[in-house]
């Protein structure tokens, strides 16, 4: 039988790491005597064959509510997310839960990475467009440690776009931006090329009732 602990490999900075996140040394023991349990946090998504699944409810929130919303939780909205937000063509429902589908850019080579052939693949799955109240339904579910553990940097909701004040289609997208927690918006043209580490999201099905 080997003498050799289990621990041998830590180093003391590790060691002390692993007390510490156990909430110190009385916690430490109170584990070690099973009065402690640890256990491994769980995901409100779920990846499959390079394809993210969750769901959102939307619950009636204006464009300018969103905007509120979001920037008095700590969220930076970009200028042309609030023109999208602002516009008569962004309306919001109540009550509907959306199961959603987020085509990871990976699953599709460089050059096929443009919104057309996105959708096209999308049509393909039977999938279809959401409301554009998903970005920031996305963008309030999810912190950008999530987003980064999913392996994207961007999310951007693939419905219909949406003209800004000067008539660019735009389409929202939630991002982890180095300078803050994003809700933006891009060109929605069907010919504009991606990044690998982009995500497409589209709705599987939506229940409830529309307001």
């Amino acid at each position: 039988m080997s003498t050799e602990f289990a621990s041998a490999s830590l180093t003391a900075g590790q060691l002390n790491a692993i007390v510490k996140k156990l909430g110190g040394h009385d916690r430490a023991l109170r584990f070690l005597r099973d009065e402690l349990s640890v256990s491994e946090p769980t995901r409100s998504w779920r990846e499959e064959d390079g394809v993210i699944y969750f769901s959102v409810t939307s619950d009636g929130t204006t464009g300018e509510d969103w905007i509120k919303r979001l920037e008095g939780n700590g969220f930076r909205v970009g200028d042309y997310a609030k023109q999208v937000l602002r516009s008569p063509d962004f309306k919001p429902t109540s009550g509907v839960t959306t199961e959603v589908a987020v085509l990871k850019g990976m699953l599709f080579e460089d050059n096929d990475r443009i919104t057309k052939k996105i959708r096209a693949e999308a049509d393909k799955r039977k999938l279809s467009k959401p409301n554009a109240e998903l970005a920031c339904l996305i963008r309030l579910k999810f912190t950008d440690k999530e987003i980064e553990q999913m392996g994207l940097w961007y999310i951007v909701a693939m419905r219909e776009p949406i003209n800004d004040s000067d008539g660019v289609p735009r389409l929202l997208n939630a991002n982890r931006g180095n300078d803050g927690r994003w809700l933006d918006a891009y060109y929605g043209r069907p010919d504009l090329r991606w990044d690998r580490d982009d995500g497409f999201a589209f709705a599987v099905s939506q229940v409830g009732s529309q307001s």
